[in-house]
Protein backbone atom coordinates (compact mmCIF):
# COMPACT_ATOMS: atom_id res chain seq x y z
CA UNK A 1 0.00 0.00 0.00
CA UNK A 2 2.88 2.34 0.74
CA UNK A 3 4.25 2.40 -2.87
CA UNK A 4 0.24 3.35 -4.26
CA UNK A 5 0.07 5.67 -1.29
CA UNK A 6 3.54 7.71 -2.87
CA UNK A 7 2.11 7.27 -6.06
CA UNK A 8 -1.24 9.38 -5.51
CA UNK A 9 0.63 11.65 -3.19
CA UNK A 10 2.51 12.52 -5.59
CA UNK A 11 -0.20 13.09 -7.95
CA UNK A 12 -1.82 15.25 -5.84
CA UNK A 13 -1.22 18.74 -7.47
CA UNK A 14 -3.08 16.98 -10.66
CA UNK A 15 -5.86 15.57 -8.85
CA UNK A 16 -6.27 19.77 -7.38
CA UNK A 17 -5.68 20.99 -10.88
CA UNK A 18 -8.51 18.59 -12.29
CA UNK A 19 -10.99 18.54 -9.80
CA UNK A 20 -10.30 21.65 -7.69
CA UNK A 21 -10.06 23.71 -10.85
CA UNK A 22 -13.99 22.54 -11.76
CA UNK A 23 -15.54 23.00 -8.42
CA UNK A 24 -13.41 26.73 -8.37
CA UNK A 25 -14.45 27.50 -11.77
CA UNK A 26 -18.26 28.95 -10.64
CA UNK A 27 -17.53 29.59 -6.95
CA UNK A 28 -16.61 33.56 -5.73
CA UNK A 29 -15.23 34.71 -2.94
CA UNK A 30 -17.60 36.99 -1.90
CA UNK A 31 -18.53 35.68 0.77
CA UNK A 32 -15.30 35.95 2.19
CA UNK A 33 -15.25 39.82 1.22
CA UNK A 34 -13.07 39.72 -2.07
CA UNK A 35 -14.75 40.38 -5.22
CA UNK A 36 -13.27 39.72 -8.43
CA UNK A 37 -14.70 38.29 -11.73
CA UNK A 38 -15.47 34.08 -12.06
CA UNK A 39 -12.84 32.02 -12.19
CA UNK A 40 -12.19 30.79 -15.90
CA UNK A 41 -9.37 27.89 -15.17
CA UNK A 42 -6.49 27.00 -12.98
CA UNK A 43 -3.03 27.72 -14.92
CA UNK A 44 0.70 26.81 -14.13
CA UNK A 45 1.93 28.29 -10.96
CA UNK A 46 6.14 27.55 -11.67
CA UNK A 47 7.70 30.50 -12.61
CA UNK A 48 11.48 30.51 -13.51
CA UNK A 49 13.56 32.64 -11.06
CA UNK A 50 17.04 34.35 -11.20
CA UNK A 51 17.88 32.79 -7.61
CA UNK A 52 18.61 28.82 -6.90
CA UNK A 53 15.45 26.72 -7.73
CA UNK A 54 12.01 27.97 -8.81
CA UNK A 55 9.42 30.12 -7.58
CA UNK A 56 5.98 28.30 -6.70
CA UNK A 57 2.86 29.95 -5.36
CA UNK A 58 0.10 27.95 -3.50
CA UNK A 59 -2.95 28.52 -6.52
CA UNK A 60 -3.26 31.08 -9.87
CA UNK A 61 -6.14 31.55 -11.67
CA UNK A 62 -7.24 32.89 -14.90
CA UNK A 63 -10.52 34.94 -14.39
CA UNK A 64 -13.02 35.74 -16.96
CA UNK A 65 -12.10 38.79 -17.25
CA UNK A 66 -8.63 37.64 -18.46
CA UNK A 67 -6.91 39.05 -15.60
CA UNK A 68 -5.16 36.82 -12.86
CA UNK A 69 -6.38 35.69 -9.27
CA UNK A 70 -3.39 34.39 -6.92
CA UNK A 71 -4.17 32.46 -3.86
CA UNK A 72 -1.29 31.77 -0.68
CA UNK A 73 -1.92 30.05 1.95
CA UNK A 74 -0.10 31.13 5.22
CA UNK A 75 0.09 30.31 9.13
CA UNK A 76 1.93 33.24 9.99
CA UNK A 77 2.63 36.77 8.59
CA UNK A 78 6.12 38.46 8.76
CA UNK A 79 7.62 41.49 5.95
CA UNK A 80 9.72 38.53 4.62
CA UNK A 81 6.41 36.58 3.56
CA UNK A 82 4.91 39.68 1.88
CA UNK A 83 7.83 40.63 -0.15
CA UNK A 84 8.46 36.79 -1.43
CA UNK A 85 4.46 37.44 -2.62
CA UNK A 86 4.88 40.42 -4.22
CA UNK A 87 8.24 39.03 -6.12
CA UNK A 88 5.79 35.99 -7.02
CA UNK A 89 3.34 38.79 -9.00
CA UNK A 90 5.71 40.36 -10.72
CA UNK A 91 7.19 37.41 -12.03
CA UNK A 92 3.96 36.04 -12.82
CA UNK A 93 2.92 39.87 -14.63
CA UNK A 94 5.94 39.80 -16.96
CA UNK A 95 5.05 36.04 -17.76
CA UNK A 96 1.31 36.75 -18.60
CA UNK A 97 0.93 40.62 -18.87
CA UNK A 98 -2.09 40.36 -16.81
CA UNK A 99 -3.54 42.11 -14.06
CA UNK A 100 -2.99 40.52 -10.55
CA UNK A 101 -5.63 40.14 -7.77
CA UNK A 102 -3.71 38.76 -4.63
CA UNK A 103 -5.36 36.78 -2.10
CA UNK A 104 -3.76 36.04 1.30
CA UNK A 105 -6.13 33.56 3.01
CA UNK A 106 -4.59 33.10 6.87
CA UNK A 107 -5.34 30.56 9.35
CA UNK A 108 -6.29 31.21 12.33
CA UNK A 109 -3.49 31.37 13.82
CA UNK A 110 -3.22 35.40 12.45
CA UNK A 111 -5.82 37.40 14.93
CA UNK A 112 -5.28 40.57 13.08
CA UNK A 113 -4.52 42.03 9.93
CA UNK A 114 -1.00 42.33 8.61
CA UNK A 115 0.26 45.59 7.42
CA UNK A 116 0.95 45.94 3.66
CA UNK A 117 3.92 46.00 1.58
CA UNK A 118 5.07 49.69 0.69
CA UNK A 119 8.41 50.70 -0.43
CA UNK A 120 7.76 54.39 -2.27
CA UNK A 121 7.53 53.80 -5.89
CA UNK A 122 6.05 50.31 -5.09
CA UNK A 123 2.77 49.00 -3.29
CA UNK A 124 1.64 45.53 -2.55
CA UNK A 125 -2.02 45.40 -1.19
CA UNK A 126 -3.52 41.51 -1.26
CA UNK A 127 -7.24 40.65 -0.42
CA UNK A 128 -6.42 39.62 3.23
CA UNK A 129 -8.85 36.77 4.65
CA UNK A 130 -8.03 36.26 8.52
CA UNK A 131 -9.67 32.65 8.76
CA UNK A 132 -9.84 33.45 12.54
CA UNK A 133 -13.08 35.60 11.99
CA UNK A 134 -15.03 32.45 10.71
CA UNK A 135 -16.75 30.08 13.37
CA UNK A 136 -15.81 27.20 11.99
CA UNK A 137 -17.81 24.81 14.66
CA UNK A 138 -21.15 26.96 13.34
CA UNK A 139 -19.97 25.85 9.93
CA UNK A 140 -18.96 22.19 10.49
CA UNK A 141 -22.65 22.11 12.41
CA UNK A 142 -24.39 23.71 9.10
CA UNK A 143 -22.57 21.79 6.61
CA UNK A 144 -22.94 18.59 8.51
CA UNK A 145 -26.88 19.29 8.73
CA UNK A 146 -26.94 19.89 5.42
CA UNK A 147 -24.91 17.09 3.72
CA UNK A 148 -27.38 14.36 6.35
CA UNK A 149 -30.63 16.23 5.29
CA UNK A 150 -29.63 15.89 1.46
CA UNK A 151 -29.94 19.31 0.79
CA UNK A 152 -27.53 20.57 -2.08
CA UNK A 153 -24.27 22.33 -1.53
CA UNK A 154 -23.71 25.64 -2.97
CA UNK A 155 -20.16 26.51 -4.25
CA UNK A 156 -19.49 28.77 -1.13
CA UNK A 157 -20.14 25.66 1.51
CA UNK A 158 -17.52 23.85 -0.76
CA UNK A 159 -15.38 26.66 -0.13
CA UNK A 160 -16.13 26.42 3.23
CA UNK A 161 -15.62 22.54 3.63
CA UNK A 162 -12.37 23.20 2.09
CA UNK A 163 -10.88 25.87 4.48
CA UNK A 164 -12.94 24.46 7.75
CA UNK A 165 -9.26 23.60 8.81
CA UNK A 166 -7.57 26.67 8.60
CA UNK A 167 -11.36 28.37 10.74
CA UNK A 168 -11.46 29.51 14.18
CA UNK A 169 -12.76 26.17 15.78
CA UNK A 170 -12.07 24.06 19.32
CA UNK A 171 -10.82 21.13 17.50
CA UNK A 172 -7.15 20.78 16.76
CA UNK A 173 -6.41 21.55 13.15
CA UNK A 174 -5.27 18.09 11.94
CA UNK A 175 -8.32 16.42 13.53
CA UNK A 176 -11.04 18.80 12.12
CA UNK A 177 -8.87 18.55 8.49
CA UNK A 178 -9.75 14.29 9.10
CA UNK A 179 -13.44 15.49 10.39
CA UNK A 180 -14.24 17.36 7.04
CA UNK A 181 -12.85 15.23 4.55
CA UNK A 182 -14.83 12.38 6.14
CA UNK A 183 -17.46 15.13 5.72
CA UNK A 184 -17.00 15.24 2.25
CA UNK A 185 -16.85 11.67 1.85
CA UNK A 186 -20.76 11.71 2.55
CA UNK A 187 -21.67 14.13 0.18
CA UNK A 188 -24.00 12.53 -2.27
CA UNK A 189 -23.45 14.27 -5.41
CA UNK A 190 -20.44 12.19 -6.99
CA UNK A 191 -18.66 14.96 -8.89
CA UNK A 192 -18.66 17.62 -5.83
CA UNK A 193 -17.81 15.18 -3.51
CA UNK A 194 -14.48 14.19 -5.72
CA UNK A 195 -13.96 18.03 -5.80
CA UNK A 196 -13.93 18.47 -2.41
CA UNK A 197 -12.16 16.00 -1.48
CA UNK A 198 -9.50 15.57 -3.56
CA UNK A 199 -9.00 19.94 -2.56
CA UNK A 200 -8.82 19.33 0.55
CA UNK A 201 -6.62 16.68 0.49
CA UNK A 202 -4.61 18.63 -1.37
CA UNK A 203 -4.91 21.67 0.27
CA UNK A 204 -4.01 20.44 3.68
CA UNK A 205 -0.37 19.47 2.48
CA UNK A 206 -0.03 23.24 3.18
CA UNK A 207 -0.82 23.62 6.45
CA UNK A 208 -0.60 20.12 8.30
CA UNK A 209 3.01 18.64 9.91
CA UNK A 210 3.64 15.01 8.31
CA UNK A 211 2.36 13.48 11.29
CA UNK A 212 -1.14 14.82 10.86
CA UNK A 213 -1.07 14.36 6.80
CA UNK A 214 -0.82 10.58 8.19
CA UNK A 215 -3.84 10.34 9.76
CA UNK A 216 -5.24 12.27 6.94
CA UNK A 217 -4.41 9.66 5.00
CA UNK A 218 -5.19 6.72 7.16
CA UNK A 219 -8.80 8.82 6.96
CA UNK A 220 -9.14 8.20 3.74
CA UNK A 221 -7.87 5.02 3.29
CA UNK A 222 -6.62 6.67 0.24
CA UNK A 223 -9.69 4.94 -1.68
CA UNK A 224 -11.29 7.90 -2.68
CA UNK A 225 -8.49 9.11 -4.02
CA UNK A 226 -6.81 6.30 -5.88
CA UNK A 227 -10.62 6.01 -7.24
CA UNK A 228 -10.00 9.17 -8.71
CA UNK A 229 -7.05 8.18 -10.09
CA UNK A 230 -8.37 4.96 -12.21
CA UNK A 231 -11.02 6.71 -13.13
CA UNK A 232 -9.18 9.46 -14.85
CA UNK A 233 -6.95 7.02 -16.11
CA UNK A 234 -10.26 5.06 -17.48
CA UNK A 235 -11.17 8.17 -19.08
CA UNK A 236 -8.32 9.54 -20.98
CA UNK A 237 -8.08 5.68 -22.50
CA UNK A 238 -11.69 6.56 -23.99
CA UNK A 239 -11.12 9.62 -25.10
CA UNK A 240 -7.91 8.21 -26.81
CA UNK A 241 -10.74 5.53 -27.82
CA UNK A 242 -13.11 7.77 -29.43
CA UNK A 243 -10.43 10.42 -31.30
CA UNK A 244 -9.33 7.03 -33.63
CA UNK A 245 -12.95 5.98 -33.85
CA UNK A 246 -13.70 9.38 -35.42
CA UNK A 247 -10.89 9.27 -37.62
CA UNK A 248 -12.19 5.82 -38.89
CA UNK A 249 -15.52 7.33 -39.64
CA UNK A 250 -17.50 6.12 -37.41
CA UNK A 251 -20.78 8.19 -36.13
CA UNK A 252 -20.55 10.17 -32.74
CA UNK A 253 -24.31 8.00 -31.36
CA UNK A 254 -22.28 4.76 -31.70
CA UNK A 255 -18.76 6.05 -30.14
CA UNK A 256 -20.41 7.04 -27.14
CA UNK A 257 -22.33 3.86 -26.73
CA UNK A 258 -18.89 2.26 -27.23
CA UNK A 259 -16.85 4.62 -25.07
CA UNK A 260 -19.59 5.22 -22.22
CA UNK A 261 -18.34 9.38 -23.15
CA UNK A 262 -21.25 11.55 -23.29
CA UNK A 263 -22.23 12.70 -26.92
CA UNK A 264 -21.23 16.09 -26.09
CA UNK A 265 -17.39 15.09 -25.21
CA UNK A 266 -17.24 13.54 -28.51
CA UNK A 267 -18.54 16.67 -30.71
CA UNK A 268 -15.89 18.47 -28.71
CA UNK A 269 -13.00 15.79 -29.45
CA UNK A 270 -14.24 16.05 -33.11
CA UNK A 271 -14.19 20.15 -33.57
CA UNK A 272 -11.05 19.96 -32.21
CA UNK A 273 -9.64 17.31 -34.60
CA UNK A 274 -10.80 19.65 -37.24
Amino acid sequence: MTGLETKVSRKAKDILQKYASGLFTNATLDFYGVKTAKIKEIISVELPVIEVGESFSDTAFLLEDNSLLHYEFATGSDKEDNIRYAMYDLRLYRREGRNITTVIIYTSDVKEKPESLNIGSLAFNPYVILMHDYDGNAIYEELDKKIKSGQDLTDTDMLNLIFLPLMRNTIPRGELAVNSVKLAQTITNTQKKNACTAAAFAFAHRYLNENELEKLKGAIRMTTLVDMVIEDAIKDKAIETAKWLLKQGMSIIKISEGTGLSEEIIEQLQAEEK
